[in-house]
């Protein structure tokens, strides 16, 4: 797969073409992990999109071939960030990047 799939904007859209959001992949690193980055406008939040659109991606990302973890980060105080990542299996990493605590899914689980 080409490198610069690893660097794609995927738009979140309700089955009438309605956007509420997207979804990004920041790169995927020589070790194998992918980042990802999302959000959905605040009039969808707490209805599910988020959790729905991160587990498809992760699910995508690591079948493939090169791929063997996923990370993503929360602002320390966006709760409902770091449930969406509860909920989709990530578990914490024990570090800290740039905007915040990072977090973890891996083929292994």
């Amino acid at each position: 797969m080409a490198l610069n799939a690893w660097y794609a904007m995927w738009m979140i859209e309700l089955r009438d073409g309605t956007h509420i959001g997207d979804l990004c992949f920041k790169g995927l690193e020589a070790n194998g992990m992918a980042e990802i980055g999302y959000g959905i406008l605040e009039e969808y939040q707490g209805q599910g999109y988020s959790t729905e659109a991160v587990g498809a991606a992760v699910i995508w990302a690591l079948k493939q071939p090169d791929v063997v973890r996923v990370e993503a980060e929360t602002e320390p105080d966006n709760r409902a960030s770091r449930r969406v990542l509860e909920k989709c299996g990530f578990l914490p990493t024990g570090t800290v990047g740039e905007e915040g605590p990072r977090f973890y899914k891996s083929i292994n689980g």
